[in-house]
């Protein structure tokens, strides 16, 4: 089910201060798709959840999933959260603790007055699903973080919703179980195609379970694109810093070529992977990743990119070091192999290729 979204507004009035959370977002996402709302704490994306589900009532604008309109201003139509035929999983699970596992799964259906028979079934074909078979009877507070997880999807996914929406819900897990808990939920919804739209803070999870990432910023939307074109062929030099470590330098186009654009900087000229729509003379920024920059001992080799820099410093962190090198007055993130002999205070040579250094826009 494809969910539809023109001209959506909502603002609130914070110690006598209007502040839009919303503004004019404009937005098509796919059936049977995960797609994730990515951004900083208070770019909207969750108010933007809560007015899809039906938890927030916007100012303007209008909300179709699949050919029904849940929301329009302009008509006069709100359909209740519960007619929208939508789930959500929330940050905190909303396990009741007080009920088993299974009566935690059923509640939808037994507040749908489902027959009992129907209800035991599809209880039990979800936990199956969720990888909890056996768990039915087992106190909620008795599960780990990850196991309530799963109830929660379970209790999400046992009234088969025509879409699903999830908001933060592996934020209370730990680094690895949250690791391991992502790769679950990627293959549960991809089996399942059903639309899934997905809120984080989180660069990783957005990359790792999304099919398309639409970046938010001050209540609008900045960029949508697959998570590898945001990663690595953003527009934009707010998203690219956000969904990842990078090199952001500064600089006005050169030349634009056949095969590549250069551009001048601090750094001096950088051959970039050709930009459409900019001209000589146009401002830019360079990205460049700190994966894409090879660090080497001693100057050498032919080609564009190559530049000498002092290690200002340098952390092992176990598979690399993490460092920064100086070149002229412009300081850039690197990532030494940790074979490679060097310390902190050493000239070192580094290049990088100019198909992974990309032009943005300011």
């Amino acid at each position: 089910m494809d969910i539809h979204i023109s001209k959506l507004s909502k603002s609130y009035f914070s110690e006598g201060r209007r502040i839009e959370a919303l503004f004019d977002v404009n937005l098509a996402i796919p059936a049977n798709e995960i797609f994730t709302l990515l951004g900083p704490s208070g770019c909207g994306k969750t108010t933007l959840l809560r007015s899809i589900v039906g938890l927030e009532i916007p100012d303007e604008g209008e909300i179709r999933i699949g050919d029904e309109i849940v929301f329009s201003k302009d008509k006069g139509i709100l359909v209740p959260p519960e007619k929208r035929g939508l789930s959500m999983v929330f940050q905190s699970y909303a396990i009741w603790p007080h009920m088993n596992v299974f009566d935690n799964v059923a509640y939808p259906l037994q507040t749908q007055k489902k027959p009992k028979e129907e209800i035991r079934d599809r209880v039990k074909k979800t936990l199956h699903f969720v990888q909890l078979g056996g768990f039915e009877n087992r106190p909620a507070t008795k599960l780990s973080g990850g196991q309530q997880q799963r109830v929660a999807l379970a209790r999400a996914l046992v009234a088969e919703p025509k879409v699903i929406l999830f908001d933060e819900p592996l934020s209370n897990l730990d680094a690895k179980l949250r690791e391991e808990t992502r790769k679950e939920l990627r293959e549960f919804l991809t089996k399942l195609r059903i639309t899934a739209v997905y809120v984080t803070h989180d660069r990783i999870e957005a990359l790792s379970l999304s099919d398309t990432v639409a970046v938010m910023k001050d209540g609008r939307i900045v960029e949508i694109g697959t998570p590898k074109k945001i990663y690595f062929d953003s527009d934009r030099s707010f998203v690219a810093d956000f969904i990842g470590r990078a090199n952001l330098v500064e600089g006005s186009i050169s030349r634009v070529g056949i095969n590549h654009t250069i551009v001048d900087t601090s750094l001096g000229p950088i051959v970039c992977r050709k930009k459409k729509d900019v001209s000589p003379g146009d401002a830019v920024v360079v990205c460049i990743r700190p994966e894409f920059i090879h660090v080497k001992e001693k100057a050498g080799g032919e080609g564009p990119n190559l530049f000498s820099g002092r290690i200002d410093s340098l952390i092992f962190v176990g598979d690399a070091y993490e460092g920064e090198i100086r070149v002229g007055d412009t300081e850039l993130i690197v990532r030494v192999e940790p074979t490679l002999d060097v310390k902190q205070g050493d000239t070192v040579a580094l290049s990088f290729d100019p198909n992974h250094c990309s032009i943005l826009l300011k």
